[in-house]
């Protein structure tokens, strides 16, 4: 039994892993054998990343990243902890959002923008994404909150601390393992969009390293140049696994130590 755990779990972990080490070797192939050729024309071509489109995807993932978790943890610990009127179905309703696929409302939420003042805003951008991470972000904590035991909570409100106090000083570091996986997540979704800043962003100087390397794919006589979008791939993947190798800790406690519990 244990044999064909290990052959199952071998043969899933060479079926996602092919792709990407596919693209890192065709990254560094060329046609005279292996080199950073093919980096040196992502970075170095007219329609290439740049310094700006690196910075525009790392401002649009921190402000994703820290809006979720500001609004995730709030709704959390309230659903989690409080009872109000139609609490159940105001969870239900903001669960609801991930029946709603997100690329029908693009062009309604891209109107919206446009009416709050922050039509082709790396500012705007976030908001959607927070949005969109919101369902997911909110049952995850949710959860978390209930699994924490709720003598801590009572302990500490009997030494004097008010709810925002029990929050910050108890709660928050109990759910830590949860607040990793809401921020990896919300990290990986925001950098790796594509489809929402495509229809969001209009200046070319706002523009997202991912737009830019889907830029790149044209080379000269229409031609796709796969080279450098293997590269770019590969630079896009980069800062993911990273920080999946430094969190992947915590990431797996959220989802084992009771944070997709009920």
């Amino acid at each position: 039994m244990r044999t064909s755990y290990y052959f199952t779990g071998t043969a899933l972990a060479i079926l996602f892993l092919f792709p990407l080490l596919w693209s890192g070797w065709a990254s560094v192939r060329t046609d005279t054998g292996f080199g950073l050729d093919n980096y040196v024309r992502l970075f170095s071509s007219a329609n290439g990343i740049r310094a700006a489109h690196v910075l525009n995807s790392v401002i649009v993932s921190a402000l994703t990243v820290a809006g979720t978790l500001v609004v995730s943890t709030s709704a959390g610990y309230a659903f989690g902890r409080f009872r109000f009127p139609g609490r159940d179905l105001l969870f239900l309703l903001t669960l609801a959002i991930l029946m709603v696929p997100y690329a029908t409302i693009l062009i309604a939420l891209y109107v919206l923008l446009g009416w709050l003042g922050l039509e082709d805003s790396l500012v705007g951008l976030s908001l959607v994404l927070i949005v969109f991470q919101l369902p997911f972000s909110v049952f995850m904590m949710r959860n978390s909150f209930e699994a924490v035991p709720i003598e801590l909570e009572e302990s500490a409100r009997v030494d004097g601390c008010s709810s925002f106090g029990t929050l910050v000083r108890i709660m928050l570091p109990a759910v830590r393992p949860g607040l990793v996986t809401v921020g990896l997540f919300a990290f990986l979704a925001s950098w790796s969009e594509f489809f929402a800043p495509l229809i969001l962003l209009n200046s070319t100087g706002k523009f997202t390293a991912i737009l830019a390397v889907v830029n790149m794919r044209t080379a000269s006589h229409g031609s796709i140049d796969y080279a450098a979008l293997e590269a770019g791939v590969v630079f896009m993947a980069v800062p993911c696994l990273v920080l999946f190798a430094f969190l992947q800790r915590s990431y797996v406690r959220g989802f084992t130590s009771g944070a997709l519990k009920g």
